[in-house]
C-alpha cells in the first residue's frame, strides 16, 4: 500500500466545532481529511457521503456551500467536530494515526443540551473510547464510516445504519412533548 510509504506529518485541527445552545445530537470523526483542509471545512472530499447522508435523512437538499452546511447542521440540532485536536498522519490515512491529542470536548458539551453522541466510523469510536471517554464518561454510538474508503457500505446500506440518528432525534422530540 502506497499509505504505509507515505511519511507522516504533524497536523493540527484548525477549524472551530459547529454547534449552538438547540444542539443535541453531537458526531464525531477523526480529524479533517487533506481536502477538507484544503478547503477548510468538514467533509470536504467530493467523494465523502456525510453531507449526502445528513442531507437524506433530513429529506432536504445536498448543501453546496459552507453556510449551507452549518444551517443543515444546526437546523436539525446535531453538533461537528472531531476527536482528535492534534496528531500525525500520512496524507489522510487514519490507520496512521499516531501522538493523538484529543479534542476538548468540553466545549460544546458544556454549552449544549447534548443527549447522544455518535461517532462517523471505527476509527473515530476507537479513539473517543480510548482518549475522550474517560475524562468525559458519556457513551459514544458508532456509525459506519462515510468515507469513500468504506466501500462496504454502499448508499442505501449507509442511510439505513446512519438513520438511527433519525430515530432518535424523533424519540427525543416527542420525548419532550
Amino acid at each position: 500500500m502506497k499509505q504505509q510509504n507515505q511519511k507522516l506529518t504533524h497536523v493540527k485541527h484548525e477549524f472551530d466545532p459547529i454547534f449552538d445552545e438547540n444542539s443535541e445530537i453531537l458526531i464525531l470523526g477523526t480529524l479533517p481529511s487533506v481536502k477538507s483542509r484544503e478547503q477548510n471545512f468538514y467533509y470536504g472530499h467530493p467523494q465523502n457521503r456525510f453531507w449526502k447522508v445528513i442531507a437524506a435523512l433530513f429529506c432536504e437538499p445536498v448543501p453546496e456551500r459552507i453556510p449551507e452546511k452549518k444551517d443543515l447542521l444546526l437546523k436539525h440540532h446535531i453538533a461537528l467536530w472531531d476527536v482528535i485536536a492534534e496528531c500525525d498522519i500520512a496524507g489522510s490515512s487514519d490507520s496512521s494515526i499516531k501522538n493523538v491529542v484529543p479534542a476538548e470536548l468540553s466545549v460544546i458539551l458544556d454549552h449544549a443540551p447534548i443527549r447522544t453522541i455518535y461517532a462517523n466510523g471505527a476509527k473515530a469510536y476507537d479513539l473517543y473510547q480510548k482518549y475522550t471517554y474517560p475524562v468525559t464518561g458519556r457513551d459514544i454510538r458508532k456509525l459506519p464510516s462515510t468515507s469513500p474508503a468504506n466501500a462496504v457500505f454502499q448508499m442505501e446500506r449507509l442511510l439505513g445504519a446512519w438513520q438511527e440518528i433519525l430515530e432518535k432525534h424523533d424519540t427525543d422530540s416527542v420525548s419532550e412533548k
